[in-house]
């Protein structure tokens, strides 16, 4: 062993998932050759034998292909990914880089493209089981700008302005709408105790605050929003 390579009290548990025979035994040879500092607990050649394989063992690493006999392996990554202490590293030949960043959005670690060399391999293995990630810059710079923007989004909702202009008694309204469903405008207006005439000035109010056409529009919004409950 490398001097400079950390020891691991017992060894890297690795899992091979790659539908090419040839590879898949050569990996094999490959991380099994690195004993004690690390060992193959489980190879599949499919998604279905990833599947089967990875409830039997716990391996540190799963090393992944992400094209298996035509079925895509970013969608077996939940089910890899279920135990916290197991972390993917993709094995591919994959060029595409939105794929490619993809896999890192749900959870992959690293990335290798299939004609690395053994010792890189081995390398990002033992990287990625120490929690360092084997990316390059723009990778993790690509990735890290799409969540960035993701979080931005998920936080703008222009909706909620236009629903904080609505006073309190036209939220009243809007949720007497959603409560009393078919009721017309002559049985609201009385059950909120104001003339028709006033509850047609705020629906007006309320339409043109919303951005809304009528009373339909009006309810589905309400129920899409969740506005049926009465304000305090």
């Amino acid at each position: 062993m490398n001097p400079s390579t950390p020891a691991h009290t017992s060894p890297i548990r690795v899992m091979i998932v790659d539908d090419h025979p040839t590879l898949l035994w050569g990996l094999e040879k490959l991380i099994s050759g690195e004993q004690p500092r690390m060992e193959v607990v489980g190879t599949a050649s499919n998604a279905e034998e990833a599947v089967t394989c990875i409830k039997d063992v716990v391996p540190d690493i799963v090393l992944l292909d992400l094209d298996l006999d035509g079925h895509s392996g970013l969608d077996l990554m939940p089910t890899l990914l279920s135990n916290p202490a197991t972390r993917v590293l993709i094995l591919t030949g994959e060029r595409q880089q939105s794929v490619l960043d993809q896999a890192v959005q749900k959870g992959a670690r690293g990335i290798l493209h299939k004609n690395a060399p053994a010792h890189q391999v081995l390398k990002a293995i033992e990287k990625t089981h120490d929690g360092e990630l084997w990316l390059d810059r723009g990778t993790v710079g690509r990735v890290f700008s799409e969540f960035r923007e993701a979080s931005a989004s998920d936080k703008v909702d222009p909706d909620a302005a236009l629903r904080a202009t609505l006073t309190g008694r036209e939220r009243k309204i809007i949720h007497m709408i959603v409560e009393g469903q078919g009721a017309s405008n002559n049985e609201l207006a009385e059950r909120l105790f104001i003339s028709p005439h006033t509850l047609r000035n705020h629906l007006t109010s309320i339409y043109s605050k919303l951005n809304l056409g009528n009373r339909l529009e009006l309810y589905v919004y309400a129920v899409k929003h969740q506005m049926g409950t009465l304000p305090q």
